[in-house]
C-alpha cells in the first residue's frame, strides 16, 4: 500500500510539471536560452498559418510598386554589406566556439541573423516609406504558430512599420499529401533560394528538432543542386552547462539535405527576401 501510495503521488508530481516547448537557440541541441527580440514592435497583423489540409502551394515574391528613386544598386549593397560582415566574424571565430548561451549573445543562429541586418540597415530605407527606419520581425510565437511547429514564420509586420521583407516562397508540410508529393513541393521551394534571402526552418534531423535562422550567400545552384549560406550556432557544443556555437560562412549542401530536415508532418521553411525599393538614405 505504502508503495502504491508513493507511485501515485509520484504520478500526480509529473502531471503538475510544465510541458516544455521546443527554444530557437540551434538544431543541434533543442532547449536554453530563447534569443532575444530582434526589435520592439508595433501589433503584428493576424498570422497567416494555414490550417492544416489546407492548400500549399509556394507563395510568389509579392508585388512592390516600382519607384524611380529605388535602386537594385542599394539592395544589392545592403546584401554585400551583410554578407561581408558574416564573412569578418566567421573569420575572427577562426574556427573557434562562440557565446552563444544568453539572449544578448550574438552567436545564437536568430540574433547572428538579426546582428547582420542591424548593423547595416540604417543606411538604407524602403523608397516607398522613406522616413521609416528599417526593421526585422521577431519570430511568430509558437503560440500564434499552432497547428504548426514554432520557427517556421516571422510576425506579419506591415512595411509601412519599417518591414523592408516579403516572403520569396514558403512551405508548410501538408498532412493530406502523401510524403512523395510534399518532397516535391520542398524541393522546388529549394530551388527559389537567392543570395540575400533570410531563411526560417523548423526542422527534425542529425542537428536535434527546432527552429534555425540563416542567410544564403549565393542562389541556388541548379548545376549541383546545392545552396550555400552563413549561420551560427547550427553547430555547437556545451561547456560547463553553457551552450557555445560555430560560425559558418560559404557552407554548401544539397537542396535535398534541408528538405530531409524540414519536410517533415508539422514542420516547413520559408524565405524571407529584401523588397526591390531599397534606397540609400
Amino acid at each position: 500500500m505504502k508503495n502504491r501510495i508513493i507511485s501515485l503521488l509520484l504520478l500526480l508530481l509529473m502531471l503538475a510539471l510544465p510541458v516544455m516547448g521546443e527554444e530557437e537557440v540551434s538544431l543541434f541541441s533543442p532547449g536554453g536560452t530563447a534569443p532575444a527580440q530582434a526589435e520592439t514592435l508595433p501589433a503584428p497583423e493576424p498570422s497567416a498559418v494555414p490550417e492544416p489540409g489546407a492548400e500549399l502551394d509556394l507563395m510568389p515574391e509579392a508585388a512592390v510598386e516600382a519607384d524611380p528613386a529605388a535602386s537594385s544598386e542599394a539592395r544589392d549593397e545592403l546584401i554585400d554589406r551583410m554578407i561581408d560582415l558574416a564573412e569578418e566574424i566567421y573569420r575572427k571565430a577562426n574556427g573557434r566556439a562562440q557565446p552563444a548561451n544568453s539572449p544578448g549573445d550574438i552567436y545564437v543562429c536568430k540574433n547572428f541573423t538579426v546582428h547582420l541586418f542591424r548593423e547595416n540597415r540604417d543606411d538604407y530605407r524602403m523608397a516607398a516609406f522613406p522616413d521609416v527606419p528599417l526593421v526585422i520581425p521577431n519570430n511568430l510565437p509558437a503560440k500564434e504558430s499552432k497547428p504548426y511547429s514554432y520557427g517556421i514564420s516571422w510576425e506579419d509586420v506591415a512595411a509601412e512599420k519599417g518591414n523592408p521583407f516579403v516572403i520569396g516562397a514558403q512551405f508548410f508540410y501538408n498532412a493530406d499529401e502523401s510524403k512523395q508529393e510534399n518532397r516535391a513541393r520542398a524541393i522546388e521551394f529549394m530551388k527559389q533560394v537567392q543570395r540575400g534571402d533570410f531563411f526560417q526552418m523548423s526542422a527534425d534531423y542529425y542537428y536535434g528538432i527546432g527552429a534555425h535562422s540563416l542567410v544564403f550567400t549565393q542562389d541556388y545552384d541548379p548545376d549541383t543542386g546545392t545552396v550555400t549560406w552563413t549561420d551560427s550556432n547550427m553547430k555547437g557544443e556545451k561547456r560547463n552547462g553553457k551552450r557555445y556555437g560555430y560560425v559558418q560562412f560559404d557552407a554548401k549542401k544539397d537542396i535535398e539535405w534541408f528538405v530531409d530536415a524540414f519536410c517533415v508532418k508539422g514542420r516547413g521553411a520559408t524565405l524571407y527576401r529584401l523588397r526591390d525599393d531599397i534606397i540609400k538614405r
